[in-house]
Formats: C-alpha cells, sequence, structure tokens
C-alpha cells in the first residue's frame, strides 16, 4: 500500500502549481516544467484515489438493503481494478531520468565484418531514420562517411522530439548481424557487427567547458572531387584536451561547422559525466551487469530467420522486416517494462 500522506503532498503540490501558473507569479519556465513533469503522476495519483474513494462508497453501500444488490455487483469490478491501479501509481512514483525529455545524438560506426559491417551500420541508420519519421521525431545528420559500397564508415544524427532520449537510450551497444552478404557467391551466413550509441544532448546549463581547454583546427573539407570539393577552410576540428574528445564538422558554413562541433562535444561530455555519476552509484549492485555498455552485445539480427533477440530480457521476435523497417516500439516497450521493474525490485529492497 501506498502512504496516503505521499499521495496528499502530490497532489497539494500539484493544485499550488497550477495556481502560481494562474497567477503569472514566479518564474514561469520553471513552473510549466515542473508542472509539465508532475501532471501524469498527479493523474495517476487523482486516478488511484478516486478507485480507493468508490471501494469505500461500494462497501458503506452493503449496510442499506435498498443498494446492497449494486454494491455486489460493483465491489468484485472495483477491487479487481486494484492491483493494476497500485502497479500504474507506483510505476508513475519511479525516479525519472532527468535526461528523457532531451533531443539525442545518435552514434554509428561498423565493428568487426569490413563492407558487411558498414552496409549493416547503414541498415541501423535507415531503421532509426523510419522509426523517427513514424514518431513524428526531426532526424538530422550531421556527420557522415559513406564507404564505396554504400556503407557507412561513421555517422552522427541528431535527433529531436518528445521524449527521444527515454525512448532510444536503451539501443546503446553492439548490434550483430547474421546473414548472407550481397558479395558472398557461396550462401554462407557471415556474422558481422556495430556500435550504437545514443547520447542525451546537452544544454549549456548542463556542462560547462572552459575554452582554455579546447583546441580549435579548421580545415579544408573533403568533397567528392570536381567542382564539389570544398576550396576554402571550412571544416572544423575541437580537440578537448583534458578528456582527448576529437569532435569535426564538415558543413559549407565555419560558423555553423564551429556550432555543430561545440555542441556534439558537449554532449559527449555530459554523457561522460552521466555514466560516471552512473558508474559510482552502480558499484554495489549487481545490475551493474548489463547496464548498457557499449561494448556489450545487445542485440542479433539473424536474416536467414527473420528474427531478432535481445540479449538483455530475452525477447525474440519474427518480425526481422518490419524491424528494419523502423516497428521498435515492441522492443522499446519491453525494455522500459524491464528497467522499471529492477527500479520497483531496488525500491522493495
Amino acid at each position: 500500500m501506498i502512504p496516503e500522506d505521499r499521495l496528499v503532498q502530490i497532489q497539494q503540490r500539484f493544485e499550488y502549481l497550477e495556481a502560481a501558473m494562474a497567477d503569472g507569479s514566479g518564474d514561469i519556465a520553471a513552473l510549466a516544467k515542473e508542472y509539465s513533469d508532475l501532471k501524469p503522476v498527479a493523474d495517476q495519483v487523482a486516478s488511484y484515489r478516486q478507485l480507493l474513494a468508490d471501494l469505500e462508497e461500494a462497501e458503506l453501500m452493503l449496510s442499506d438493503p435498498d443498494m446492497k444488490a449494486l454494491a455486489e455487483e460493483e465491489l468484485p469490478q472495483l477491487k479487481a481494478r486494484l492491483p493494476e491501479a497500485e502497479a500504474a501509481l507506483q510505476i508513475a512514483l519511479l525516479p525519472k531520468d532527468a535526461a528523457d525529455t532531451k533531443p539525442a545524438m545518435l552514434e554509428i560506426r561498423p565493428g568487426t565484418g569490413g563492407d558487411e559491417a558498414a552496409l549493416f551500420a547503414g541498415d541501423l541508420l535507415r531503421m532509426y531514420q523510419r522509426y523517427a519519421e513514424a514518431r513524428g521525431w526531426q532526424f538530422d545528420i550531421i556527420e557522415e562517411a559513406a564507404t564505396e559500397l554504400g556503407g557507412i564508415k561513421e555517422v552522427v544524427a541528431h535527433i529531436k522530439g518528445e521524449n527521444v532520449f527515454a525512448r532510444l537510450k536503451y539501443e546503446s551497444g553492439v548490434h550483430r548481424v547474421q546473414r548472407v552478404p550481397a558479395t558472398e557467391s557461396g550462401g554462407r551466413i557471415h556474422t558481422s557487427a556495430a556500435t550504437v550509441a545514443v547520447l542525451p544532448e546537452a544544454e549549456d546549463v548542463d556542462i560547462e567547458i572552459n575554452a582554455n581547454d579546447l583546441r580549435i583546427d579548421t580545415m579544408r573539407s573533403s568533397g567528392a572531387g570536381g567542382q564539389h570539393v570544398n576550396t576554402t577552410d571550412s571544416a572544423v576540428r575541437i580537440t578537448h584536451l583534458p578528456s582527448g574528445i576529437v569532435v569535426t564538422s564538415s558543413e559549407k558554413s565555419q560558423h555553423r561547422n564551429r556550432e555543430i562541433a561545440m555542441q556534439v562535444l558537449r554532449t559527449r561530455l555530459y554523457d561522460m559525466e552521466r555514466q560516471r555519476i552512473d558508474s559510482e552509484r552502480s558499484a554495489d549492485r549487481a545490475s551493474q551487469v548489463g547496464s548498457g555498455d557499449r561494448s556489450e552485445r545487445i542485440r542479433t539480427y539473424n536474416f536467414p530467420q527473420g528474427r531478432m533477440s535481445d540479449h538483455r530480457i530475452n525477447l525474440t521476435l519474427y518480425k526481422l522486416e518490419q524491424i528494419m523497417g523502423g516497428d521498435l516500439d515492441e522492443i522499446v516497450d519491453a525494455l522500459t517494462a524491464d528497467h522499471q521493474a529492477k527500479q520497483l525490485a531496488e525500491m522493495g529492497q
């Protein structure tokens, strides 16, 4: 049973925020952010407390001869709804990842497997593009290096929309593919891999960068040859000296390249800090194994069998064509539910 005083506190805070916003007093932006974050929880609390009130009323009706029959009909239905309502409320009360609502940087690089790994990296990029399109997100490629066969050496994309990081954060890790490459004449199945990293986008307030810690170089952008070669020194490479992180951007505008490179650098430094804090928190937890380390193999895409297996939650789906077409919600929902279950288990310890 969830303590009533905690539910009352949430309801009172939500009512205060509503009143403060209506009055236009205080920091409206901060109030609106807290209101938006608290509203789903407050709605769940209100729904749960209403169910408890309906149960109490139905039990009182049992003593009224005129209402007893109706109460006996309603009570089993109300009691049956209670476990589900309690579970939904417990999930709503779980600590939220502050980065869940942020945009994200998606980075994909081929791993073992040569040309086939690069082609698979391209397939993953298209899978995420289609998923973003289906959810109405904005998907912008800000850095891409392609191979001669149409694969990808490296790609960095910026994704904006509702709850982008919350939906994509479980994609970080090694993705393995098993299939017969187009270049394989003998029909043998090859195994190759690509690494995916999903980083919450950092804002200026999230991470402070000292200008003295940066080395900024300009260089000539590489092009496709002929008239497409950029003959000005517009490409920008920024090196963050304390961490050794190197970021490049090769758009046509040097000013825009600086903006993009700094945005990517902030995001990578923010992710490093988040991982450091998370590692400290997880040091004494058994759940540290399988925590989303990007060196960990998380998923296998088996094309001959039309199968996708997520190894973290033992989920196997035989709808590989739909998944590669961007149908990821079933996987994301299962990973989210597993994470919530672990949070609830930790809270119960």
